[in-house]
């Protein structure tokens, strides 16, 4: 009976929001338990409680009222956290201020027209918008990795860049650096040819953000894939913020070494 309720709730709140928004919030969830004056419904992760409660508490009210359960309060539950980061350590450990002028937006290789303010939310990109600014607002705090994915031109860049913006402009003092995977594979192969492999290494591990665009061009590149899954551990362990963009979910990515498709897993994956 408990979950035939929720079921009704659910039904009522198709009727009431467009498909794309409640397939994309609601169709996913779980119901869990019926105690009478509460019903538990898990989702997958935090920020998806987050927006439901910011967005839709209202139309939910409504379906409750229209299934005669106006008593009921809905708790979303999550086991969101398992394979995140455990603790806030840009908290804990800020960075130390620096007048290194590679921190500077463009040094950074981000692209000022690409901001939030610039980005136009819609149906279809709402939820990777607000994991986007999550991210922003709260590096390696929310979801570590980040990984973005989506068909050519429906803003994964934007987002990226916008990510990137938005941390420097809020948080000076923190390293960032935007990068493509063809770049990072060109960067690898001069840094073995000229003997400074350590130098190329030592760029992008020390850093507290990185973004890295289109990594599916990483595919069948063996030393780049091999590279790239050291640099990921040595952030990871290290609590900074990775966020990774591609054309394809991780698992449809072909040639695409396993210990690398399960770390890009490990954090929220999002698609636009």
């Amino acid at each position: 009976m408990s979950d035939s309720v929720w079921d009704q709730v659910l039904g009522r709140i198709e009727t009431k929001i467009n498909q794309h928004s409640f397939y994309t919030w609601f169709k996913p969830t779980t119901f869990v338990d019926d105690s009478g004056e509460v019903i538990q419904v898990k989702v997958r992760n935090k920020l998806v409680i987050d927006w439901l409660t910011k967005h839709y508490k209202g139309v939910i009210s409504e379906a409750l009222d229209e299934v005669n359960r106006s008593s009921t309060t809905i708790s979303f539950v999550t086991d969101w956290g398992k394979g995140q980061a455990s603790g806030p350590a840009l908290q804990d450990a800020p960075p130390q201020p620096t007048t290194d002028t590679r921190n500077s937006p463009s040094a950074a290789g981000l692209n000022p027209r690409y901001s939030f303010d610039t980005f136009i939310v819609g149906p279809s990109n709402q939820f990777a918008h607000a994991a986007c600014r999550a991210v922003a607002e709260a590096p390696s705090r929310s979801y570590n990795p980040l990984y973005i994915y989506g068909g050519v031109g429906l803003g994964k860049t934007h987002l990226m860049h916008a990510i990137g913006q938005f941390v420097l402009e809020h948080n000076p003092r923190l390293k960032l650096t935007y990068i493509s995977s063809e770049r990072f594979m060109n960067e690898m192969i001069n840094a073995v040819r000229f003997d400074s492999i350590l130098e190329f290494r030592e760029r992008y591990r020390s850093v507290d953000v990185l973004l890295v665009d289109d990594v599916q061009f990483m595919a069948g590149k063996e030393g780049t894939q091999t590279e790239f899954f050291h640099t990921f551990n040595s952030l990871y362990d290290l609590q900074k913020q990775i966020v990774i963009s591609s054309d394809f979910p991780p698992h449809q990515i072909p040639s695409l070494e396993e210990r690398l498709r399960s770390r890009f897993e490990w954090g929220l994956i999002v698609d636009i």
